[in-house]
């Protein structure tokens, strides 16, 4: 299947959220996709699950689609995100070489994509990452909306 748009690919990566809604993890979802628009892969935050701070739904992909490329140099896929990346994944989109970024809703605390750095378009780095904001960000809001309501 295609997933030609970038409000396909984000759909995807809110159905990754939403399961990570159902098992109480902070509900972030991820999906990498090749240079023809499949899917590569697809997971969602771990982090309690895993118990490892690293467990973050961008890394998983990242770590998944290397695996299954045989590369750590992810040149020509696009990775969509329900939260813009803090700086870790951020970093870690950078560092793969992930031609495009597409992210729902802003992380006004520890975005590092726009909101508080922009990591992935640092001229000072190697490598340019496009970046598409605000896909289906309504959506992305009300499944964190939910899941912090439930905390509070």
């Amino acid at each position: 299947m295609k997933y030609i748009s970038d409000e396909d690919k984000m759909r995807v990566a809110l159905d990754e959220a939403r399961k990570a809604l159902d098992i109480d993890e902070v509900p972030v979802g991820a999906a990498i996709f090749d240079k023809d628009d499949n899917l590569i892969c697809a997971n969602h935050n771990r982090r309690e699950l895993d118990q490892n701070p690293m467990s973050h739904a961008e890394i998983l992909v990242l770590e998944e689609a290397s695996q299954i490329l045989g590369t750590w140099r992810l040149e020509e896929t696009t990775i969509a995100v329900t939260l813009e990346p803090d700086a870790m994944c951020a970093g870690a989109i950078s560092l793969s070489r992930v031609k495009k970024l597409i992210y729902g809703a802003q992380n006004e605390k520890a975005g590092a994509a726009f909101s508080l750095y922009n990591i992935p378009q640092d001229p000072r780095l190697n490598h340019f990452v496009e970046i598409k904001d605000n896909i289906l960000s309504h959506e992305s809001k009300d499944i964190l909306s939910s899941f912090f309501e439930t905390k509070r």
